[in-house]
């Protein structure tokens, strides 16, 4: 791989990081600012209340994670079980085509949590920073 495609690999990740984060981050702050009409969605779907501040702090905490690069297989993991959660519990009547847009949006989303989580870890394991260097190297 020559340093140009190098470059621009990891511009292009670097970037898709930053806008999935974004997501989160912009999420958990609008939740901050105007909570009622979400405290009023989770008694809708007999969602205790008292998880706000902790989806707030998941949103923003792992959003600025993955944000700065820090953890990001961890972040990304619990986000997209987050967003299957979501669609599972919040999306599920299929039957109302804005319901079904955003059940599949939601686990669209995961997916690709799951595949930077998943990436990430290779990532790391291939280049000799993660845990894992010992177990490549005797593969080879």
């Amino acid at each position: 791989m020559n340093f140009r495609t190098s470059n621009l690999e990891n511009i292009a990740a670097v970037g898709g990081r930053a806008l999935i984060a974004a997501l989160f981050i912009f999420a958990g702050a609008i939740k901050i600012i105007t909570p009622q009409p979400f405290l009023d969605h989770m008694t809708e779907f007999d969602v205790p209340t008292i998880l706000l501040p902790g989806v707030i702090a998941l949103e923003l905490g792992a959003g600025l994670a993955l944000l700065i690069g820090w953890r990001v297989r961890e972040a990304a993991g619990v986000l997209a079980v987050f967003c299957l959660l979501t669609a599972v519990i919040f999306h599920h009547e299929l039957a109302v085509k804005t319901e079904r847009t955003l059940f599949f949006k939601d686990v669209a989303i995961a997916g690709g949590l799951f595949v930077l989580a998943a990436t990430h870890a290779v990532g790391r394991r291939v280049r000799g920073d993660g845990p894992a260097t010992s177990r490549l190297a005797t593969a080879e």
